[in-house]
């Protein structure tokens, strides 16, 4: 069974399966395989998932996982939590023991385990419904976006069944197309408004040029959630990202408005910094596929169940061209203050370490601008994001649904394998690379050329902000060296402490970039990061 399975989901369209070998999913690694599925073996399972996580939203593409059964699930749950919240469409392949083996070591309730973090368990019921079940697990993660467990029994697995004919692969249902009234009600709230701002979200990501015509026959102002980062690149009138992330200048314009407009956008307590963003008489329209996904953040006064490319398109028709926010004095705000790097600051940098946002801005300086960045998760995370520039929004990966350490050079290791042709890019604390350091490894055996900066505080920084006046022990530590560590894994690898230490950057782009080059940048405290301020706030 496990060869039909395999090439049941190459038929599907599986290009790439992520994972860790065991005995439980070795037959059905290799029967992926031989039907043409590329497979990269991770070192830990969690870094399996969430390079999948990773490849699948860069490529808008079903990734799969392959896990032993057990620990091999349990090892993974954090990523497959990840995947959950995101919204990605994945499919992780889970070997399970078999129903009478109920004192197996193995035996754990599996489907409870992906219902407890977000994931929608399957199952390959018999060896006579194996396709069916396998389709309707990837109908599941392709048509409705969700991470989904597909539990395969050890004892079915081995089962024996006859060669079915070629599977016809299920066509993508249609968009979901918004109501008239509803367009006319969100024409209407335009027509009306002198200060819009268009937020668009994940769901918008697919739909740059619909939103770019819609905003500049209306005179919106453009800007992103965290995870669309890249949308409107190049737009003048772009304000880069929404909530915690946005500069002084792009907070103040998106607070200004008088309508927000969220596209596939949750507009929730990051994207809106906990409601400040939104004025006591601003107007909040939102335009969603999901149903559900309407008013389930914040109130808004309108609320649209469509297709964010479909509603764009139907709007634009029903609206006249009118200034609305772009005039002047905006854009002239915008050319001078929009960007972080244009923002001044006081370097903080000491003798023996660099201020994080000196060595942001160096470096966005010295990189190509064909890059995909991913940024783990602490309290770092707003440098690389505020301060390197992507080129569109397959040029950022954020993998922080559930604000989870460590997950960053596994999600750089998916991204770079989504988009060879770009450079990658992991941006992590030094607490976050060391709990995902087991794939540095998988890196350097993958040959990709990838640049990895730590920014290294040799501490928990946000444990360290957040509680500042307490007994720190807990939470910092000794200075390491990863560096060395990273050498030790084959990687090419520098302390960075000033600027002038980022000399290597330009030698290693100029060379054969075989293996990545990791900078153990010894950073400067900042006082506490000031998304870390804002989102601790209310914590």
């Amino acid at each position: 069974m496990s060869e039909i399975v395999g090439r049941t989901l190459a038929e599907l369209g599986i290009s790439k399966v992520f994972g860790v070998v065991g005995s439980g999913n070795f037959d059905l690694t290799n029967a992926l395989r031989a039907h043409g599925v590329d497979y990269i073996a991770a070192r830990h399972e969690c870094g399996a998932t969430v390079m999948a996580d990773a490849y699948a939203r860069m490529t808008d593409t079903v990734a799969a996982v392959s896990l032993h059964q057990g620990p091999g699930l349990t090892n993974a749950l954090t990523g497959i939590a990840e995947a959950a919240k995101s919204r990605t469409p994945l499919l992780i392949l889970a070997a399970d023991t078999p129903g009478a083996s109920v004192l197996s070591n193995f035996r754990v309730d599996q489907s409870a385990l992906a219902t407890a973090v977000g994931a929608t368990p399957e199952r390959i019921h018999s060896p006579d419904t194996a396709v069916a079940d396998t389709l309707r697990a990837f109908r599941i993660a392709r048509d409705q976006r969700r991470c989904v467990v597909l539990n395969l029994p050890l004892d079915i697995q081995a089962a024996h069944i006859p060669v079915p004919e070629t599977l016809t692969v299920p066509k993508l249902p249609e968009s979901v197309r918004p109501g008239a009234a509803a367009v006319a009600k969100l024409a209407g709230l335009l027509a009306e408004s002198a200060r819009p701002v268009f937020v668009a979200g994940r769901g918008a990501r697919a739909y740059g040029p619909e939103l770019r015509a819609l905003a500049e026959a209306t005179g919106a102002l453009l800007a992103t959630s965290a995870v669309a980062h890249g949308l409107f690149h190049s737009d003048p009138w772009s304000l880069g990202i929404s909530g915690g992330f946005a500069s002084p200048a792009a907070a103040e314009l998106i607070a200004g408005a008088d309508l927000i407009v969220g596209w596939g956008c949750a507009l929730n307590m990051w994207t809106m910094r906990h409601g400040n963003l939104i004025g006591p008489g601003t107007v909040v329209a939102q335009v969603d596929s999901d149903a559900a996904a309407l008013g389930a953040h914040r109130p808004v006064d309108l609320g649209i169940h469509g297709d964010v490319g479909e509603t764009a398109r139907d709007v634009l028709p029903r609206v006249s061209p009118r200034p609305g926010y772009r005039i002047e004095r905006v854009a002239e705000h915008l050319a001078a203050a929009c960007k972080w790097r244009d923002v001044a600051f006081e370097d903080v940098s000491t003798g023996d370490r660099i201020d994080p946002r000196v060595l942001s801005i160096a470096l966005d300086d010295l990189l190509p601008a064909e890059r995909i960045v991913s940024v783990d998760s602490g309290n770092f995370m707003g440098y690389p994001s505020a301060y390197l520039d992507v080129p569109d929004q397959y040029g950022f990966c954020f993998t922080q649904a559930f604000q989870s350490i460590g997950l960053g050079l596994a999600t750089a290791i998916g991204a770079a394998l989504a988009r060879p042709d770009r450079l990658p890019v992991a941006a992590l604390g030094d607490g976050g690379a060391l709990m995902g350091i087991a794939e540095l490894e998988t890196s350097v055996r993958l040959g990709l050329p990838m640049l990895i900066v730590i920014y290294n505080d040799h501490a928990y920084g946000a444990e360290v902000h957040h509680f500042r006046d307490t007994d720190l022990g807990a939470v910092t530590f000794p200075d390491t060296d990863i560096a060395a560590l990273a050498r030790g894994a084959g990687c090419e690898a520098a302390v960075v402490r000033c600027v002038d230490d980022l000399d290597i950057v330009p030698k290693w782009l100029a060379g054969q970039r075989n293996t990545p080059l990791l900078l153990d940048a010894k950073i400067s405290s900042d006082g506490g990061s000031w998304w870390l301020q804002e989102a601790f706030a209310r914590h």
